[in-house]
């Protein structure tokens, strides 16, 4: 049988699916595949978990050279989402384990919670709910809004997300910008953006909507010089990682009111720490890295990655690999043909 291994925090205490249908029918209807939920619920996965699965489906555990060590079975670690920050890649690439994520699963419903923000932000829905709930009906003239015909929209890393934010935006009639130093121009363009570099992005955008990936190179990406570049009247949008912006920085900029606002559906810590000052200023719209979350969200990551799985249990290399450096070595070569043979022998 092709084993494949659940990270536990994918069930409630009592059991039952936390996200509801993520598409397991595909793993159990397909013959030769047998799937099973870790027995603990662990931060860090050990080497004695994962030791005896062909494939892990893995939520938020982290996965390091620890994990792997002795992991000669392992042939794919399939992250249910699209970040990966939490799992050692050279690591995955050194012991022959694909690593795959979910661009196709989560496209449409992180680009919808963009512009969710963009909306509520321009709008000031955060507020108006509370001078509703307050009795304080008559300040509302004090708290007009931002139309978006003919304002900017600069999106902050130009990829699978970037480009479907822009599709989504186009409908608005804003301008859309985009930063993102692996895109040309071309590439842009036929996605209805212009490219720009970073500081002229945010200098000339309405509303900055990051969403890069987090990596060495965009830790502090959106630092206090680059949130100094922004317009009083902008608004900064993080659906990424919260890494990405540096999160004292942008507190301080929001105190002293050199930006309008921000949408944060990621922090620095997660969960944030109660005393965090994002929670006392104006202007603050926060969710708790869940903002996408949709039963279509969810169904729709969960058969990317399991289809990932089934593929390897076959024999083929799957779509969406991380570390396609492993994709020739001998190591990962030998498990594929193991699968495939074993797949055909039955």
């Amino acid at each position: 049988m092709f084993q494949v291994g659940l990270t536990r925090d994918f069930l409630m205490p009592d059991g039952s699916l936390a996200f509801g249908d993520i598409g397991l029918d595909l793993l159990e209807q397909a013959p030769g595949v047998k799937h099973e939920f870790l027995a603990e619920n662990t931060k860090e996965l050990t080497a004695d978990q994962v030791r005896d699965f062909d494939a892990l489906l893995v939520l938020a555990p982290r996965v390091t050279g620890a994990t792997l060590a002795g992991a000669d079975r392992l042939t794919v670690l399939a992250r249910f989402g699209v970040g990966y920050d939490t799992v050692d890649v050279d690591a995955c690439t050194r012991n022959g384990v694909l690593l795959t994520i979910t661009p196709d699963g989560v496209r449409r419903p992180v680009a919808t919670s963009v512009i969710a923000f963009v909306l509520a932000l321009s709008h000031k829905l955060f507020v108006k709910d509370r001078l509703t709930r307050d009795a304080r009906w008559g300040e509302k003239l004090a708290h007009m809004g931002v139309g978006l015909v003919g304002r900017v929209l600069g999106i902050v890393g130009f990829g699978n997300i970037g480009r479907e934010v822009a599709k989504l935006a186009t409908p608005f009639d804003l301008r859309i910008i985009a930063a993102d130093p692996y895109v040309t121009r071309e590439q842009a363009h036929a996605a209805g953006a212009e490219l720009v570099d970073l500081d002229t992005l945010m200098r000339t955008a309405d509303f900055v909507s990051v969403n890069c990936a987090l990596t060495a190179e965009t830790r502090h990406l959106i630092d206090a010089r680059r949130l100094g570049l922004m317009k009083r009247t902008a608004f900064l949008i993080n659906t990424a990682r919260g890494p990405v912006v540096d999160e004292p920085a942008l507190v301080a900029a929001l105190r002293e009111r050199r930006i309008a606002g921000a949408a944060l559906d990621v922090f620095e810590q997660e969960p944030p720490d109660p005393a965090n000052p994002l929670f006392t200023l104006d202007g603050v719209l926060l969710a708790p890295h869940a903002v996408c979350w949709t039963d279509e969200c969810f169904l729709n990551i969960g058969r990317s990655a399991c289809q990932s799985i089934l593929d390897v249990a076959a024999g083929r290399l799957p779509r969406h690999i991380v570390n396609r450096a492993v994709v020739e070595t001998p190591r990962l070569q030998q498990k594929l043909r193991r699968h495939g043979e074993h797949r055909e022998g039955r």
